[in-house]
């Protein structure tokens, strides 16, 4: 679980830095909104009370701490699946990317109240009204390479089934 561990102090580092620097370092709080290659890479403030795209926003201490329950237990049973599993290498790694960046989200949950996005991204002259961060990157990332690396391979016994 060395993959795991590496990949989710790394992410958790990154995500965390990257917020100190933007938000807190470049006043992104104040500004609101900085030009970085415009239009198709900005710095736009965002906080984000619910999940992705704002869905379930409250802003209620009660929905935030379930929001943070709901987090937690996912990195918990992750955690537990992909090492029961064999821990191969490419699942920690997927493990350690969707826990680092569900564990940095908690984090700004339980700093600000609110989870921190601030990239924005549009091209081709569609504005994209929506901002993420490193966490959010992390956690689509590794859900995906989750989904992606979880297949067992038939050991030919002729069966069909996985081997025991």
């Amino acid at each position: 679980m060395r993959v795991a561990i590496g990949v989710m102090a790394l992410v958790l580092v990154a995500d965390q830095a990257s917020k100190w620097a933007v938000v807190e370092g470049m006043g992104l709080k104040q500004r609101l909104f900085i030009p970085v290659f415009d239009p198709y890479l900005n710095f736009a403030m965002a906080w984000n009370t619910g999940i992705n795209f704002g869905l379930l926003s409250s802003g209620s201490w009660a929905a935030r701490a379930v929001l943070i329950a709901v987090a937690l237990a996912i990195c918990g049973w992750v955690w537990i699946w992909v090492r029961r599993d064999g821990a191969r290498k490419w699942m920690q790694l997927s493990a350690g990317l969707l826990i680092g960046g569900a564990l940095g989200n908690v984090i700004d949950r339980l700093r600000w109240g609110a989870v921190a996005d601030f990239i924005n991204m549009s091209c081709c002259g569609v504005q994209n009204p929506y901002a993420f961060n490193i966490a959010d990157i992390a956690v689509f990332a590794g859900a995906f390479g989750l989904i992606l690396f979880s297949g067992r391979t038939d050991t030919g016994s002729g069966t069909g089934k996985d081997a025991p």
